[in-house]
């Protein structure tokens, strides 16, 4: 993959535009202390996958904000009770210390606060993984389970086919339907995120969240400060 540079000051003005939060914000939604692109170093930035890179900033605008979100497909339906049924479902975008290498979102689902979502940047992409907890801090036994991502993908969607880890994981616990998950995510600044998870055989999850209305932080999710 080819890689280019470019200026260090060009970069800053294109994250800063990116990233300046949405006036829209409600009291409490955002932390006036979390400036995502603070750390841009003066020298020049070295970009091996603009799309990648992208789509980090893409997010990155939202530091500090929460958002709700609803189910936008579910199918084929669960057979036994649905754990995202009914429940209010937002995302937090925090754990913005360094942006452009990695983000946290936690994924509330009702008063179950056990969910982050990691991305963190790779030499040829992005890698997605799930953080599972305990409400005690502990790590769940099905946890840390993602994959990276295969493709480019675009500033707008990325996708991560679950990698042999994970795979191992899932074979240990007996979640064998889940060996040939892909996840993706999509983000349109100010509009909207979707996170996606799909499998072979017609399996499709989505939950779509207004990225239009944030609303008051969740609490912080189990396992993290």
């Amino acid at each position: 993959m080819n890689t280019f540079k470019i200026p260090a000051a060009a970069t800053l003005v294109l994250a800063l535009a990116a990233c300046t939060p949405s006036n829209d914000a409600v009291d409490g939604a955002t932390d006036p202390a979390i400036d995502p692109m603070a750390d841009v170093a003066s020298d020049d930035v070295t970009v091996s996958s603009a799309p990648a890179d992208e789509f980090l900033i893409a997010i990155a605008h939202h530091c500090g904000q929460a958002f709700e979100g609803r189910i936008v497909a579910n199918a084929p339906p669960p057979e036994e009770a649905d754990p995202f049924e009914g429940q209010r479902l937002v995302m937090h975008v925090r754990g913005c210390d360094d942006p452009t290498r990695e983000l946290k979102v936690p994924f509330h689902v009702g008063d179950d606060h056990s969910r982050t979502w990691v991305l963190t940047r790779t030499d040829t992409g992005l890698r997605l993984k799930h953080d599972h907890r305990h409400e005690d801090g502990s790590e769940d036994a099905v946890t840390m389970y993602g994959g990276d991502t295969a493709a480019p993908g675009s500033a707008q969607r990325q996708e991560f086919p679950v990698d042999a880890e994970s795979i191992a994981t899932f074979e240990r616990e007996g979640l064998t339907a889940s060996v040939t998950n892909t996840w993706a995510m999509e983000i349109e600044p100010d509009q909207r995120f979707l996170y996606e998870l799909s499998r072979p055989g017609g399996r499709m999850f989505q939950v779509e969240f207004d990225l239009t209305n944030p609303v008051d932080l969740p609490p912080t999710p189990w396992g993290h400060e």
